[in-house]
């Protein structure tokens, strides 16, 4: 696909005062960008906000751009000029960056590399928000029951190696002269989130299964393992502090977002079942269920909180909540569709 970035008669002139503070958000239609512009206008009300998106997912964007192709991502940086960058796209889940080795590393190593070096070329300046992921500590957290950012790195998924060499590469350029801070979030949960989740497919199912949609029977992997669950909204707000605090943290930090509490997944899909009425049996298929999985992964995040004086708001039972009620909505209109169709 040929990348799109803004037309040249729509690109801001570089005589013009510029905006105090232009963020751009790549990966602004997918399962957090919405959040996170969200919790930016109520934290940065004149902040000029420029979504970027690969033209799908939830939200509608500004500019589009494959973060692959570099010539294009140096166009796009070029033009637009910000002042912040918040790097949100990537492939997210572990199944599809096993299933597509290539295209991870070339989207979440190459892709954050083209980004970075292009700010580097163009608007040094600029800070960027690098968002990598708890799962680059991997069996590090069998070494201890809280994982620090100064844990080893030691990812076992093709999705974890991938963000863990972004990370890397990332603290790498900030020592060569890159304004960065880097953002390793564990679980996050919440409604938009994909049926290709733990939480939202056990949603999903209770919801089908309330309709009448699917057999009494809830499909499910590994519930024994034990995982640092947030709400994506307080992690979204946990980035926007960032942004509003990234003057003051020191180029390259590296800030852990977390809850600092493991919960048992099986504990949870027992919270989503209490709150429906249907009566289910939970069955494990083989499909669902990882070959290699660390079985418990807990983050600290006492160094975000200090530096962003950010703490997580949201109740755990709220979230699966909110979840079950959007699959209920979002299934039930479906079928009244179907209906209509018909």
């Amino acid at each position: 696909m040929r990348s799109r970035a803004y037309p040249p008669d729509q690109q801001p002139s570089a005589s013009c005062e510029r905006p105090r503070m232009r963020l751009l958000v790549t990966g602004a239609n997918g399962f957090v960008g919405p959040y996170f512009l969200d919790a930016v206008r109520k934290i940065l009300p004149n902040a000029e906000l420029i979504a970027c998106g690969n033209g799908s997912g939830r939200g509608s964007v500004q500019a589009s751009v494959d973060i692959r192709d570099e010539a294009a991502v140096n166009y796009l940086i070029k033009g637009l000029r910000p002042t912040h960058v918040v790097h949100l796209a990537g492939i997210s889940r572990v199944a599809d960056a096993q299933a597509n080795s290539r295209a991870a590393w070339d989207i979440n190593v190459l892709g954050t590399l083209n980004l970075a070096r292009a700010i580097l070329r163009h608007v040094p300046s600029c800070v960027l928000l690098s968002i990598a992921s708890g799962e680059v500590y991997g069996l590090s957290a069998n070494e201890t029951a809280i994982l620090k950012e100064d844990a080893r790195l030691q990812p076992i998924s093709e999705y974890a190696v991938t963000k863990a060499a972004a990370d890397l590469a990332i603290g790498s350029l900030a020592a060569s002269g890159l304004r960065a801070i880097r953002l390793r979030p564990f679980n996050h949960i919440g409604p938009g989130q994909t049926e290709q989740y733990a939480i939202s497919s056990f949603a999903a199912q209770i919801a089908r299964i309330e309709l009448g949609k699917q057999t009494p029977v809830l499909h499910v992997g590994n519930l024994d393992v034990e995982r640092d669950f947030l709400d994506v909204r307080d992690v979204a707000n946990a980035y926007a502090c960032a942004i509003v605090h990234s003057d003051e943290i020191r180029n390259g930090e590296i800030l852990n977002v977390a809850s600092g509490r493991a919960v048992r997944l099986a504990d949870l899909l027992d919270q989503l079942i209490s709150m429906s009425s249907a009566t289910v049996r939970v069955q494990q298929d083989p499909a669902r269920v990882r070959r290699v999985e660390v079985p418990r992964i807990c983050g600290d995040a006492s160094k975000a909180k200090l530096l962003l004086g950010w703490v997580p708001k949201y109740e755990l039972k709220d979230t699966l909540c909110d979840i079950l009620m959007e699959w209920r909505c979002q299934l039930g209109v479906e079928g009244r569709r179907a209906l209509g169709d018909a």
